[in-house]
């Protein structure tokens, strides 16, 4: 997975044998890789990762869009990332395979949610993709270039 390219949906990686499955951890650890990374304190003391201040990771608080369908008990692990389109954002929902899901309430929002519950059914390697690819929709357009001149291309393990 060394050659990933912005937008390339979930769908069309493949899955090497190599790639272990991701964490919440990693969540963490893959935002706060990249440049230029600040933490901002959400209401209830989630991180919210920026860059520029603009969001590009964000741990949601409990929201009445975000429910269990059998119980209406509201998802207390909803974690945002932001999308480069609203095409990858469709392509990521709408694959019965991807953890990621989204609400009326972000209907014309480059973004898609995913339960902390379900971030290992993603890899590593997709994990680092949705994140560098969320970081990338935020920052700046220099600051864009400069990281995918350095540093596009690598192992995300």
């Amino acid at each position: 997975m060394d050659s990933m390219t912005v937008g390339t949906p979930l769908t069309l990686l493949a899955m090497s044998p190599r790639s272990r499955r991701a964490r919440v951890g990693d969540v963490h650890d893959l935002a706060l890789g990249m440049p230029h990374v600040t933490i901002y304190p959400g209401s209830q003391r989630n991180p919210i990762y920026q860059v520029g201040g603009k969001s590009f990771v964000f741990f949601r608080n409990p929201r009445p869009d975000a429910v269990d369908p059998q119980t209406g008990e509201r998802y207390a692990d909803v974690i945002m990332f932001w999308v480069p389109s609203e095409a990858d954002k469709h392509a990521l929902v709408q694959d019965e395979a991807s953890p990621f899901f989204t609400t009326p309430h972000f209907d014309g929002h480059p973004s898609v949610l995913v339960r902390a519950c379900r971030i290992g059914e993603l890899t590593l390697a997709e994990l680092a993709e949705v994140v560098q690819d969320a970081w990338l929709t935020r920052a700046s357009p220099a600051r864009a270039t400069a990281w995918l001149k350095t540093s596009r291309g690598r192992a995300a393990t």
